[in-house]
């Protein structure tokens, strides 16, 4: 089955980009970024940026749009039954060449997972202004159940805002 990703969430300003593979089974039938109810990203959001699950989605978007922070994913579309990063096939990237130059301030990059830091290395990072630090940081999907959501927001607060 080949699947899509969404347009960016992204201000004109934004100086952080966060990273996603592709979205999964939930927020693909939500049409919305990490829908699924137990996904730690938008609980990690509100204690970061005040755009915690908490809001409707629309109040997140604008929330992450005024703090200079931009959501997307690596992969444009791919192959993948269900929602896991490991079944990813055929991976075809979004246009980063066009993204950075868009958005010219990006200058950390927060990568969601194992599977989006790959294929960004794989498709993203010849498109990096010089200067752009990038951090690997745990998944906030379900399925990644190793640290606990303190550990997460710790990880992802050092990441971001550090």
């Amino acid at each position: 089955m080949i699947v899509r990703s969404f347009a960016p969430i992204a201000g004109p300003d934004a100086h952080t980009l966060i990273l996603g593979s592709m979205p999964g089974a939930a927020s693909l039938d939500a049409g919305e970024y990490y829908a699924h109810p137990r996904n730690a990203f938008w609980p990690i959001m509100g204690v970061l940026y005040g755009a915690g699950s908490d809001l409707p989605y629309t109040e997140r978007v604008a929330a992450l749009k005024a703090a200079g922070v931009a959501v997307w994913d690596v992969l444009k579309a791919c192959e993948r039954e269900g929602s896991l990063d490991a079944d990813i096939r055929g991976e075809v990237p979004n246009d980063f060449e066009v993204f950075f130059a868009a958005h010219p301030r990006i200058r950390r990059i927060g990568l969601n997972g194992g599977k989006a830091a790959a294929s960004f290395r794989k498709f993203g990072t010849p498109w990096l202004s010089p200067g752009t630090v990038v951090h690997v940081l745990p998944s906030t999907s379900p399925a990644h159940a190793a640290r606990d959501f303190e550990a997460k927001s710790a990880l992802w607060r050092s990441a971001l805002l550090g």
